[in-house]
């Protein structure tokens, strides 16, 4: 797709002289793709993680195309596995480099599309010399600071370790059903001990060995999980986190949920408009129109996955805690007496309108209409 452009006479519409690099960084090597714009490509290849070698490959191509030490480097790579350090290295080694979303990347519709490690790195070098000549040809990330990259880490752990306790959980309860044991008690809990001891005997040795060791698999994963779990506390406690603070104030909103959404999205990243903040989350609509055929696809599901599902969670929590919001209201007119369906359908439209109710209340300090705050508890 190439964007209209009106030349002028006699004026010279080619980008200044610069070195254009694309990276496709895989797991044992990297292919990268050099260009001026002008005299084709120059390819190279080398070792994952190898940056002196990479500084190499940007003098060499430099001199292939006869460009002055002062020459602009711009620079591209996919959102992945490597995360942000290598944009970071490029940006102190002076070059512009830009990191951007591998699915907004557009693709050949063939059915048997050509693919390789040469050609991704081909596909973006030609897309970054587009992209420097003024056309919307993808989707680029807005890159964190180092301590906001970090301060994602704990929360996102703590998923991960809940994941594993009801794996672990699940795993006891399915190994105890082959000998007819039910529990009837929270496995791992309070209670869990002295119900094992009464009953250990009644399972093989061999089960009774890796039962055991689920059990201490189990009680690390809670133990881990309690560990976490108080470090927020004690900061919450010590007033660390204003966002945080802010939104817990707002009935249906935990500490949690406040968490997720100060560390994802509204800690660091800032909007535009409404639009810009529910195309973040991925929570825009994505209409199909061609000729007379008129319809809608759904939401593009392209942004921040975990706030995503998180808002959908915290909007059925509005609707029964704030009953009074507009937003409740809203929902209840347009969709409370209508199918499971559509119901569905209704909270997600309800998530996107919480999303930018809630940016509206960290930005303005304006309350969502009709809803209520948490009573402040007296000091002790």
């Amino acid at each position: 797709m190439s964007s209209s452009r009106t030349v002028l006479p006699r004026k010279d519409t080619s980008p200044p002289s610069a070195l254009y690099m694309s990276f496709d960084l895989g797991d044992k090597k990297w292919q990268i793709s050099v260009s001026d714009g002008r005299d084709g490509v120059s390819r190279h290849t080398v070792a994952t993680g190898d940056t002196a070698a990479v500084a190499d490959c940007i003098v060499k191509a430099a001199k292939r195309f006869k460009l002055s030490g002062r020459a602009l480097v711009h620079s591209v790579y996919e959102a992945g596995r490597d995360g942000w350090w290598f944009h970071r290295w490029l940006c102190e080694l002076g070059v512009d480099n830009i990191v951007v979303d591998p699915s907004s990347i557009e693709v050949n519709r063939r059915a048997r599309r050509a693919k390789t490690d040469r050609l991704d790195a081909d596909k973006l070098l030609a897309l970054l010399i587009r992209h420097h000549y003024g056309e919307d040809v993808w989707s680029v990330l807005h890159e964190p600071s180092p301590e906001d990259e970090d301060a994602r880490r704990e929360h996102r752990e703590l998923q991960r370790l809940m994941h594993e306790r009801i794996a672990h959980t699940n795993r006891i309860g399915s190994l105890l059903v082959l000998h007819n044991l039910r529990p009837g008690i929270v496995i791992g809990g309070r209670d869990w001990p002295r119900w094992w001891n009464a009953h250990r005997d009644q399972v093989p040795t061999l089960l009774r060995a890796e039962l055991e060791r689920e059990c201490q698999r189990l009680k690390l994963v809670k133990d881990q999980v309690r560990a976490i779990e108080a470090a927020h506390r004690r900061e919450l406690a010590e007033g660390k986190h204003p966002v945080v603070d802010q939104l817990m104030r707002l009935r249906a909103i935990g500490p949690k949920g406040a968490w997720i959404l100060d560390k994802e999205v509204f800690g660091w990243r800032q909007f535009a408009n409404r639009r810009e903040l529910a195309g973040s989350l991925g929570l825009v609509s994505t209409p199909h129109a061609s000729g007379s055929i008129e319809r809608e696809q759904g939401i593009s599901k392209a942004g921040n996955r975990r706030v995503r599902a998180l808002l959908t969670e915290l909007a059925w929590g509005w609707l029964k805690l704030q009953p009074d919001s507009e937003l409740t209201q809203w929902f209840n007119r347009r969709f409370a007496c209508a199918g499971a369906r559509l119901r569905r359908v209704g909270i997600v439209a309800l998530a996107r309108r919480l999303a930018i109710a809630l940016w509206r209340y960290l930005k303005d300090g304006e309350i969502p209409a009709g809803a209520q705050l948490k009573p402040i508890s007296a000091p002790a």
